[in-house]
Order: C-alpha cells, then sequence, then structure tokens
C-alpha cells in the first residue's frame, strides 16, 4: 500500500523461517480465498461499499482474520476498490458499478500475526474492448515476472521485464507505487519496482517473501492523489489495471502463496 518513498533507513531483507513460511502460506490462502468469494457479487448496480461489506464479513465471522487495511494509518475500510482510471487504494463509496466498468479488487488478511496480499482485476457485466486487453497484458505481465522468480534473481531484473513488456503493447507503468517485503508486517523490505534495470537491485534469496503489484495504465504513466490522501488516478483519466501475489522465494524457485484457482499458471514453478 505505500509509495515507494515511504520507507525508511534501508533494512535488508526478512529471511521467513520454516514456521513463519507455514503462517505465511494460511494467510495467502485466506486471502485468495476472499477474492474467490467475492467474484459472484461483482456485477452491475453493487456498490463497492457493499463489496467492502461482504468481505469484511467474510474476513472476521467466516476467516477468524482481520482485514489489515481497516485503520491502517486512517484508511477507513477493508478492502480497496479501484475502478477504471484509479490506479491503487480506491476507497469503497456509494457509487453504483455500471456494465464495462473494470475493478482492481484488493485484499490483505492477517491471520496470527501475519499477511497475505493479493489482487485481481474483475469485469462488471461486459467489458470494453480496451479494458479487458490492458487487464490482460497487467496479468501476463504479473505472470512473466513470477516466473523469474528465484535465488540469485534481481530485483531490476524483474522490474527491467516487466516495464519492457507492458510497454511492448504502448502502455506505461506507474513508478510511484511498487510491490514490497511482507511477512509480520504489512510492508517490508525490499522494495519491488515495477520498472528498472537488469543487473541492479536486491538479489534474491530463499525465504525471502514479497509481492509483485504491476500497475499499469493504457495512456501515460503520471498519476495524482485525490483530497482523500488515498486514492491515486491516471492523471489523464485513462485506464488502469493491477494484479498481485504475494510470493515466497524458495531453494529452486518460487511458490504463489495467494494462487487462486483462476490462476493460470502453476502455484509451485521450479527451475532444477
Amino acid at each position: 500500500m505505500p509509495d515507494k518513498h515511504q520507507f525508511g533507513a534501508k533494512m535488508s531483507a526478512v529471511i521467513k523461517t520454516p514456521a513463519e513460511i507455514e503462517k505465511m502460506r494460511i494467510a495467502g490462502r485466506l486471502a485468495a480465498e476472499v477474492l474467490e468469494m467475492i467474484e459472484p457479487f461483482v456485477k452491475p448496480g453493487v456498490t463497492t461499499k457493499e463489496l467492502d461489506q461482504i468481505c469484511h464479513k467474510y474476513i472476521t465471522e467466516q476467516q477468524d482474520a482481520i482485514p489489515a487495511p481497516l485503520n491502517y494509518h486512517g484508511f477507513p475500510k477493508s478492502i480497496c476498490t479501484s475502478v477504471n482510471h484509479v490506479i491503487c487504494h480506491g476507497i469503497p463509496n456509494d457509487k453504483p458499478l455500471k456494465d464495462g466498468d473494470i475493478i482492481n479488487i484488493d485484499i490483505t488478511v492477517i491471520k496470527e500475526g501475519y499477511h497475505g496480499d493479493t489482487s485481481k482485476m474483475f469485469y462488471v457485466g461486459t467489458p470494453s474492448i480496451q479494458g479487458k486487453r490492458l487487464s490482460e497484458i497487467t496479468q501476463e505481465s504479473l505472470y512473466l515476472a513470477i516466473k523469474m522468480v528465484k535465488p540469485g534473481v534481481r530485483l531490476g531484473d524483474i522490474g527491467q521485464a516487466i516495464q519492457q513488456f507492458a510497454e511492448g503493447f504502448k502502455y506505461s507503468i506507474v513508478r510511484e507505487y511498487c510491490g514490497h517485503g511482507i511477512g509480520a508486517e504489512f510492508h517490508e523490505e525490499p522494495q519491488v519496482m515495477h520498472y528498472g534495470k537488469a543487473g541492479t537491485g536486491e538479489v534474491l534469496k530463499a525465504g525471502m517473501c514479497f509481492t509483485i503489484e504491476p500497475m499499469v495504465n493504457a495512456g501515460k504513466r503520471q498519476c495524482k492523489l485525490l483530497n482523500d490522501k488515498w486514492t491515486v488516478v491516471t492523471k489523464d483519466r485513462s485506464l488502469s489495471a493491477q494484479w498481485e501475489h504475494t510470493l515466497l522465494v524458495t531453494e529452486n524457485g518460487v511458490e504463489i502463496l495467494t494462487h487462486r484457482n483462476d490462476d493460470t499458471i502453476d502455484k509451485v514453478i521450479s527451475h532444477d
């Protein structure tokens, strides 16, 4: 949820213990289940406030977990709902969704002190050709990045791959917001940029957990923060899309801790 300037002094990434990894798996699975649960409710006429209430109830009552965004630095709701030209951190409200909208729903749950963080794009009714294409390319950029994750890879390698892929379709990468380390804290080191230069950045090590969450705009990359101090929109009001997974670096690849039934990528990828 932070922008890339919100982290304090440079710290090294936290390497998770086997016990911590197991808790991360549980939290990640719960976050994924919220996105699976909410899918049938995302349709024309529903408000994002109603979606928030459904998710809040599910997380607190069915999962006996905590919605991490609620009251995080003052954020007023349990989920983020970013519609059309909203890039990220949209606050659920009373405006009904309409046919053709695209919406990112961002879920973070806390279970036994550990965080699972994930988001996906939903289509409201029938999306526009542009909205569907942008969403698909953004998801492909995430999958491309995930398949690169293994010990020894640098974060700059991943950032450059996402940037080159998205820009190849004449889209742009949002630079002010980034992925992040995650665990007992919502936002830990390292910061995971979705643009960059190969051969630079932190070297991945087994036991690291972090999110990759590219934000891709159909127009220019510039964004602006609304007066509510949370909602980030494209400056040119072009559509924006985002997909996010929480990942664990394994000894020989990556495990997607927030893997869903509708994902078209393997949960565990080995490079042996």
